[in-house]
């Protein structure tokens, strides 16, 4: 016997609450996959199919929703034994236990009360995916098919009050309908999963018969008022409408029609809402005893030139990407706790947005992010690509318009709802169609957030009709062409962005732009983090990728590797967001992401792992030193210096602060080894809001500095009305000066030609420098910076490393100061430099300079190695140690150490080999890595209107 349950509902989500009498449909119901309505099996809602462990079983044959890339997987001979059913993996995305595309019912039998008649009954479901038939008592009572906000229905002539009735819910999850496009965030394979269910709140709600469809709250700050637009609807006649403010009764008003629109003052003392002071207000409308509750924050946002305000004041967004990655169920979240999780982790990384890609999130985002203080950019859930195009006539032109209304209705009044796009990346007539989109919304009159046509990379269009750009092209390092520094900036790209079309010679961009998935910059798997799939889906991405490793003879390294791609990733973010932060006009950027991306070929981007935990090389701490709302910037020219050098740094403060920074006290300090060696103190007093604030500049004599050293500038700003702001640069000191030791006894050559063979046969010692010469790993392409996004997603495209591990415990770096990964002064030896493939080689052999294969082929790679060769002693290296030592010091004093160790007692290698595999290397090539075709078998794909 099924309980009868009668509540008073609680505003959880307290955007715009509706107060009644509900009945709760959480918990058990009859099930049936397939067209029939035929029931034989169970199923716990709110729910998916995957959840509950129905659905089909995943095979090689699956039709996913999504573009593969790499359909190699399905013919790759060394990808068979994945491809087993009952134990399939997939190295492009995470493995679900079951997956379904079609109909499923879903079936279970209700107590209306008797007291209910007479009163209008809702159907409330929250996040149902994706199109929804509602039938009560055999009769049907409307379809819906939102992507992103409840389905309601309106069943009360449906309704046997006072007896059982029954209710069925047909769902529909293909997308041909929708036409959102397969990689949308919102229904791919790639992020959530185009799961089949409902996974939020699920209740029916009585009213009365006339009652208050929707409240739409307006908040002006320059008159600290409310304009509060209210829409009846039922049929009856209107009664007097109470307005209560944080429980106090301000306003009764008899509303006349189904519309009506009151101004509500808020007083003198009214608080505002931003980033720094989060302030709510609930207003409670109530008519008849039906109540519908709004939560608001009093700001505006507004956009002049190429900035963006908040309540007037200069803002800059520090926004992430959100992907809907959520593997323990395989979709978002629709309690509020959660988010709090999230929006906090991302505000303890000094983050103040988030891009909600292709998807808008359930209630609970906009409720969560209010409280904590974080602007949201939702978008249309469409990625109109790979198969659909905007303004060529198909569903999603009409659907997409409409989808982003309801989404405007139903958490608009949200404080955080401060930007809205009409989705990702598009394809087609997309600039006619985002221009004529803005310039719809424009029309409304609805100035409670800003428009922007779509979020796109560098090489789409200009869409001129946008109130702001989220677009790339202003962003990324150029340290592949160039020696790292911290000088340039992307302002020449802001005034002339890519694919801009001026109007005349002097015209420029005068719109704000964020910079587009900043960042992508990849570090090697945490293998430790498989244990934490423990809900619908199985890293098996991540368990080939471990085979990998293991197979190519580096399972020991694992953990090695995470680090120091992790420490290289850390870098790059560093150096790529303070270009940003000290770029004058940048309004901000959005990485992709400060957590990985499950999808798309396994995009490690993230600091933090999926779950946004971290991996253990960086914390918040550390982040927040480069990505905070006062960041110190210093503009070093160059990163490694010779001691006949001045070091000469200008150093600047970015200030995203609510306030001008009084009193503020600016020091440096240059520290080797953590020993204080100098420092002293910067411009401080009064620092405005804004970019580009001078703090004067650092000068340091580095004569004294007569070995190799490392040392350290901190740059650390402290306010009396601020946060405490500090900084960290790593830079290095070499000897302007270096004697190369004799070579005596020691064979150089750059191959093993006969000299070198007769010198090994006789017990010598032979040094080949085979930068550029060798064959086996020539295929490998290594930069400094580390992978893109990932090398299956964009089909092998280099670089293919992510950086080196250093064996630091190597006698040779006794002569050559190092961490343990490819820190800048690295750059000279690594960028654009050879590397070994060392699949000849014992299977346990780790060389001590080894750069980090991507992780889709883990391919054993050195750039140095030394072996017991035909009864003498061989090193070999392809870093380049012999052109241009005059200008590369960092090359020539790794030439120095070298020598010096090879002429000493401790080069003793432990490893013997046949001269053939030395000879291999310069001889034969490395079997071609046979994967990384275009897309998915045309089978798998599915049909678009």
């Amino acid at each position: 016997m099924r309980k009868r349950i009668l509540t008073m509902m609680l505003p959880a989500m307290v955007g715009a609450a509706v107060y009644g009498q509900t009945v709760s449909l959480s918990g058990e119901w009859d099930f049936n996959m397939g067209d029939k309505q035929e029931y034989g099996d169970k199923i716990t809602l709110p729910g998916s199919m995957l959840t509950n462990g129905k659905g089909n079983d995943v095979t090689v044959r699956t039709k996913w929703v999504s573009s593969l890339y790499d359909s190699s997987y399905f013919f790759n001979p060394a990808m068979e034994k994945y491809r087993v059913e009952g134990q399939m993996k997939f190295p492009f995305f995470l493995t679900p236990s079951k997956h379904y595309v079609g109909t499923a019912w879903y079936r279970r039998t209700v107590d209306v009360p008797r007291g209910w008649r007479g009163r209008s009954v809702t159907l409330h479901l929250e996040r149902p995916h994706i199109e929804t038939t509602v039938y009560v008592n055999g009769k049907v009572a409307g379809r819906d098919s939102s992507l992103s906000v409840p389905h309601e229905f309106d069943i009360t002539p449906y309704i046997d009050f006072g007896g059982s009735n029954e209710i069925a819910i047909r769902i529909y999850n293909g997308i041909e309908n929708v036409c959102v496009g397969q990689d949308s965030h919102s229904v791919t394979d790639q992020t959530q999963g185009c799961w089949n269910g409902i996974v939020g709140r699920m209740e029916l709600v009585a009213r009365p018969v006339r009652h208050i469809g929707n409240v739409q709250v307006f908040p002006n700050i320059g008159d600290k008022s409310i304009r509060v637009q209210v829409a009846l609807t039922g049929r009856g006649k209107g009664k007097p409408v109470d307005f209560l403010l944080d429980g106090r009764r301000v306003k009764r008003e008899k509303l006349a029609g189904d519309t009506a629109t009151v101004v509500i003052p808020m007083g003198d003392d009214v608080k505002l809402w931003d980033e720094f002071e989060p302030n709510l207000y609930t207003l409670q409308t109530v008519m008849d005893g039906d109540t519908v509750s709004t939560t608001f924050g009093m700001r505006e946002i507004s956009i002049s030139g190429r900035q963006f305000y908040m309540n007037g004041r200069k803002i800059w967004m520090r926004g992430t990407v959100g992907n809907c990655c959520f593997p323990l169920t395989g979709y978002p979240p629709t309690d509020e706790e959660s988010w709090l999780r999230i929006f906090r982790k991302c505000k303890e990384y000094g983050l103040n947005m988030v891009r909600f890609h292709s998807y808008c999130p359930p209630e609970a985002a906009f409720a969560a992010a209010d409280k904590v203080g974080f602007y949201l950019q939702p978008e249309g859930p469409s990625w109109p690509n790979h198969g659909v195009r905007l303004g060529r006539g198909m569903t999603i032109d009409r659907y997409l318009m409409e989808e982003t209304q309801r989404m405007v209705r139903e958490y608009g009044n949200h404080p955080s709802f401060c930007m809205l796009a009409a989705g990702n990346e598009p394809a087609g007539d997309w600039v006619k169609w985002t221009n004529r989109f803005v310039a719809d919304w424009q029309k409304t009159g609805d100035r409670r957030r800003v428009y922007c046509g779509a979020s796109v990379g560098g090489g789409w269009a200009w869409d001129s009709g946008s109130e702001y750009h989220v677009k790339g092209g202003a962003r990324g390092l150029d340290w592949d062409r160039r020696a790292p520094q911290s000088a340039d900036d992307y302002y020449d790209q802001l005034l002339q962005p890519r694919n801009f079309k001026p109007k005349s010679n002097d015209d420029v961009n005068d719109t704000p732009i964020l910079a587009h998935e900043q960042g992508q910059w990849c570090a090697f798997p945490d293998f430790r983090e498989i244990e934490q799939y423990t809900g619908a889906y199985r890293a098996g991405n991540f368990e080939i990728f471990r085979d990998l490793l293991r197979d190519g003879g580096m399972a020991s390294q694992a953990e090695k590797f995470l680090m120091a791609s992790g420490r290289l990733q850390t870098l790059a973010y560093k150096y790529e967001i303070e270009r940003n932060l000290r770029t004058r006009d940048y309004a901000g950027f959005q990485l992709l992401g400060l957590n990985d991306y499950s999808g798309q070929g396994t995009a490690l981007v993230g600091v933090l792992n999926v779950f946004w935990r971290e991996k253990g090389y960086c914390t918040a701490e550390d982040w927040r030193r480069f990505c905070a709302p006062v960041v110190p910037l210093a503009r070093f020219p160059k990163f490694v210096y010779t001691n006949d050098e001045i070091l000469d740094v200008p150093v600047e403060l970015y200030n995203a602060y609510r306030e001008t920074l009084r009193g503020t006290k600016a020091e440096y300090s240059i520290t080797m080894d953590g020993k204080r060696i100098a420092g002293g103190v910067l411009a401080g007093g009064d620092i405005p809001v804004g970019k580009n604030n001078e703090l004067g500049a650092v000068h340091f004599d580095l004569a004294a500095l007569t070995a190799p050293s490392k040392l350290m500038l901190t740059v650390t700003v402290k306010g009396g009305n601020g946060p405490k702001a500090e900084n960290c640069w790593d830079f290095w000191v070499y000897p302007a000066k270096v004697e190369m030791p004799a070579t005596d006894g020691i064979y150089i050559t750059d191959t093993l030609d006969d000299k070198a063979v007769e010198v090994l046969k006789k017990g010598g010692r032979v040094l080949i420098l085979a930068a550029g010469k060798v064959r086996m790993g020539s295929d490998v392409k290594q930069t400094y910076l580390p992978v893109f996004w990932n090398t299956s997603w964009f089909k092998m495209r280099p670089p293919h490393t992510t950086g080196a591990t250093i064996d630091t415990r190597h006698p040779l770096f006794k002569n050559f100061p190092t961490d343990n990964w490819t820190n800048i002064n690295w750059w000279e030896l690594v960028n654009k430099a050879q590397v070994m493939n060392l699949r000849e080689f014992p299977f346990g052999y780790q060389p001590p300079v080894q750069p980090i294969d991507t992780w889709h082929v883990s391919r054993k790679l050195g750039m140095m190695i030394e072996a017991n060769v035909l009864g003498g002693r061989l090193l070999m290296t392809t870093m380049d140690i012999s052109n241009d030592l005059d200008r590369r010091v960092v090359a020539r004093c790794m030439r120095r150490a070298i020598v010096e160790y090879m002429s000493g007692e401790d080069f003793r290698p432990t490893l013997t080999l046949d001269s053939r595999i030395i000879t291999d290397l310069f001889e034969k090539q490395a079997p071609a890595v046979n994967m990384f075709t275009k897309d998915s078998p045309d089978e798998l794909k599915p049909v678009l209107k």
